[in-house]
């Protein structure tokens, strides 16, 4: 029996508002994406990807189609049935951190935990482990985002997102406020999490290089999947036309 692929979309539409105002984000896109595997998303601004990015996690629901993740049909799911798969098994980095300024680095990895009953030390005992993963240590730790560069609250953004040990990471231009330098050196830690954890990382990104870190290239126009780029194991990249 084949493995439950980690998301699933089929033919999935979303429009916002109704009559001569509504507008549509995205246009039956179907995608699969295995346990396991890098998706590099591209595409300009407002071709869909920060939507497809919501209908995934279940932050919101699609017009048409549906949305499966790990095997669960989301639009089947109440609300609070969502919030928690999501919490146990999506793990988000975002763009601008998104960090709480008042926590520290520590508080900031662990109140996850919090949310799913772990005792406050076995949550920080976790949470250590996190930052360690992602190469903070030491005092760091004990500072709040402000204290720390750019890198670094990336970094803890990471950690954060992989503490509850999720099957998903999802990455919404996690190297647009660094600078390249800084920004590779992220893309390196994702890929080497996506290899040593096997988590599956979609990573939504205007940036071709950044996009080359993934298995497969998938690109967003006018809310259509219109090309899939697949890198095989011999590297020679191979461009698979999905809708012209």
């Amino acid at each position: 029996m084949d493995a439950v692929p980690t998301i699933l979309l089929e033919r999935v539409s979303k429009r916002y508002g109704g009559g001569a105002d509504s507008v549509t984000a995205l246009t039956e896109v179907s995608l699969l994406v295995p346990a396991g595997e890098f998706v590099s998303v591209m595409g300009p601004s407002g071709a869909g990807k920060s939507t497809l990015l919501s209908l995934i996690a279940g932050l919101d629901v699609p017009s048409s189609g549906s949305v499966t993740l790990l095997g669960q049909d989301l639009s089947r799911l109440p609300d609070d049935a969502r919030s928690d798969l999501r919490l146990r098994e999506v793990g988000f980095v975002f763009q601008n951190f998104s960090l709480f300024p008042t926590l520290t680095v520590d508080q900031n990895v662990t109140w996850p935990l919090e949310f799913l009953g772990f005792s406050l030390q076995a949550a920080r005992d976790q949470a250590a482990r996190a930052l360690t993963d992602v190469g903070l240590t030491g005092a760091v730790r004990r500072r709040r985002p402000a204290d720390l560069s750019r890198g670094e609250q990336q970094r803890v953004a990471i950690a954060r997102a992989l503490v509850t040990n999720p099957h998903l990471l999802l990455a919404d231009e996690p190297t647009g406020n660094l600078d390249s330098r800084t920004g590779q050196a992220i893309l390196d830690l994702i890929r080497a999490l996506n290899r040593e954890r096997k988590v599956t990382v979609v990573l939504v990104t205007h940036n071709a290089f950044a996009a080359t870190y993934g298995h497969r290239t998938v690109e967003l126009r006018d809310g259509q999947l219109v090309h899939d780029v697949r890198v095989p194991l011999d590297d020679a990249a191979r461009v698979v036309p999905v809708r012209e």
